[in-house]
């Protein structure tokens, strides 16, 4: 198995950057809550060992990367709201997600590191767009945890205050089973009107209140 390694950060190294972030976005999928980037800066003689794309690591194992990472490095994390992604679209929302959360760093980075094939318009900074960047560079790798433990945790949250739709468990992704919520409880202000599931409702319910 290919793990993350740290030659995208050394080679901005070698170029002359001092501060190199990698800054990645989780939550593009699900039926509600917001999207959340986190942006990371790695000292390159502290690296944790196992750090791994969001994904691959054990909800325990994430949690423990991601309070090591939050204690030891320079991190930021943002969110763009439900009215704002209904507003913008998913992919611009992720995008203002990257670049509020790089601009929340305690140190202006000198290179960038975005995971993805596409720099957002308004990162103003050197920057390059890596595929898959989160299963191949460890700054990437970092920020994806951080991004995915905060955002669940605002899952959780809205769960307890929406109980029903599973959040705790979906963190707002279309399963089978939230989609039988949204049916049988209706839409909640933390749902995105802009996605077609929640829109087909939303619809549904005008047509039959005329």
């Amino acid at each position: 198995m290919n793990l993350p390694d740290f030659s995208f950060e050394q080679a901005a190294l070698v170029r002359g950057a001092r501060h190199v972030a990698g800054v990645d976005e989780v939550g593009r999928g699900p039926l509600a809550g917001p999207v959340t980037a986190a942006a990371v800066v790695l000292e390159p003689d502290n690296i944790p060992d196992g750090l791994n794309d969001s994904k691959k690591l054990t909800p325990a194992r994430r949690e423990t990367l991601a309070e090591w990472v939050m204690a030891h490095c320079d991190w930021s994390v943002a969110h763009v709201s439900v009215e704002e992604i209904d507003r913008l679209n998913i992919y611009h929302a992720s995008h203002l997600a990257m670049c509020r959360a790089v601009a929340g760093l305690r140190n202006r980075p000198d290179h960038v590191l975005v995971d993805g094939n596409r720099i957002p318009r308004d990162l103003d900074l050197s920057a390059e767009a890596v595929v898959k960047g989160d299963t191949r560079c460890l700054t990437i790798a970092a920020a994806s945890i951080v991004a995915k433990l905060l955002r669940d945790r605002i899952m959780v949250d809205l769960a307890q205050q929406h109980p029903g739709y599973g959040w705790d468990v979906n963190a707002g992704y279309p399963t089978p089973a939230h989609k039988r919520a949204l049916l049988d409880l209706g839409v909640t202000p933390h749902h995105r009107r802009s996605f077609k599931p929640v829109h087909n409702i939303l619809c549904k319910d005008k047509t039959a209140s005329n």
